[in-house]
């Protein structure tokens, strides 16, 4: 290892958008710890400027995209950089834009390592174009997966010497999250980008589930409003399933607003069946404010949620089983508290941007 600082050029997406990959990604910025062991040179992969804009052509994207080449090109050149550190996708017309980047860093002779905070290669790996194109993107490549889980999606294209695990991590923040439940009704919390594959819908099902049932709830949903789903749509959802009275949209929340819903609420509930989930960051903002969570096997997540210990994991599109998850805690004080404990503890001893930033830094000084 060298004894001088590793000089680091950093191609990776921030808000905005606001999305998992970009807030790791502002935090990797911000970091100190990071940016005094390493000679960080920072360039936004980004090229979408809201949610709305991610997957759709657009003259303007294909502009920002000539001159980030540029930008690269240059920075390789003036830099010359003993790593470059890219946080590519995984499938689709995004990943041939970033098939482009990662043949340039190549041509150019850099070592690079990719940070994957989403899947789907194995999805596309059997279409003769994109099976093509993977095996010289993956080439002479490193890849950061965030968990162990995740590995079959490259399997085919990568060997297990050359993969390494790091798990997501967030910044602690003084919570003072209420030990017991002061809510008289219990609050459940939907907290997610609009997308039909988070499972807000599914949700919404389940919670008509409980609501004939009887059980009394007040379920808060947060989210930027999508493409697929905006706040009419949903509205109309809500009211179609008479859940006017329990169920309430608040639009976007960040920072202290949305503390302030995380802190009241008893439960987390995130049913998503998105393919491209590999490690929530929201499920460790849940377990930081001490919530058991709901949720389902997608992805990295059993690494997260441990089934019976800080929540439950439930059926993907299966209201019925999201419901009697969603029920077992509702009647059940006692054991949604406990769960809640074991999901700080395990936040605590697993998840914090401190061992984040530890494991990456080692990963971007061993990377040969």
């Amino acid at each position: 290892m060298k004894t001088m600082k590793y000089t680091i050029l950093l191609i990776l997406h921030m808000p905005p958008p606001v999305h998992g990959a970009a807030m790791v990604g502002q935090y990797i910025y911000d970091s100190e710890l990071i940016n005094s062991e390493c000679d960080c040179h920072y360039i936004n992969l980004a090229t979408a400027l809201g949610l709305e804009d991610i997957g759709k052509f657009k003259l303007k994207k294909v502009l920002s995209f000539w001159n980030l080449l540029k930008r690269i090109h240059h920075s390789i050149k003036e830099l010359k950089p003993d790593v470059v550190y890219i946080t590519p996708n995984a499938k689709g017309a995004p990943f041939y834009k970033d098939f482009i980047v990662v043949m340039l860093l190549k041509r150019m002779g850099c070592k690079v390592v990719a940070h994957y905070h989403n899947k789907g290669v194995s999805s596309r790996q059997e279409n003769l174009l994109d099976n093509l194109l993977y095996r010289h993107f993956f080439r002479n490549l490193k890849v950061i997966l965030l968990s162990e889980r995740l590995y079959p999606d490259i399997q085919k294209y990568v060997k297990r010497e050359n993969v390494y695990v790091c798990p997501n991590g967030i910044p602690e923040r003084s919570t003072e999250r209420k030990r017991e439940s002061q809510n008289k009704i219990p609050h459940i919390l939907f907290l997610s980008n609009l997308l039909i594959e988070k499972g807000a819908l599914v949700l919404l099902d389940a919670l008509r589930i409980l609501k004939e049932k009887g059980f009394s709830f007040i379920c808060d949903m947060v989210g930027g409003e999508t493409a697929e789903i905006d706040a009419k749509c949903l509205n109309d959802e809500i009211r179609g399933r008479g859940l006017q009275t329990v169920v309430l949209y608040h639009g976007k929340r960040y920072g202290a607003e949305k503390d302030i819903l995380l802190k009241d609420a008893d439960m987390f509930v995130f049913p998503t069946f998105y393919n491209n989930e590999c490690f929530p960051l929201v499920l460790l903002e849940a377990m930081q404010h001490c919530l058991p969570i709901i949720t389902t096997n997608e992805g990295g997540i059993p690494d997260i949620v441990k089934d019976g210990e800080n929540g439950l994991n439930c059926d993907k599109k299966n209201s019925e089983d999201l419901a009697n998850a969603i029920e077992k805690l509702l009647k059940d004080n006692s054991l949604c508290r406990r769960m809640g404990q074991n999901a700080y503890q395990r936040y605590r001893d697993y998840f914090t941007l401190q061992s984040f930033e530890k494991k990456l830094v080692h990963i971007l000084q061993s990377v040969d």
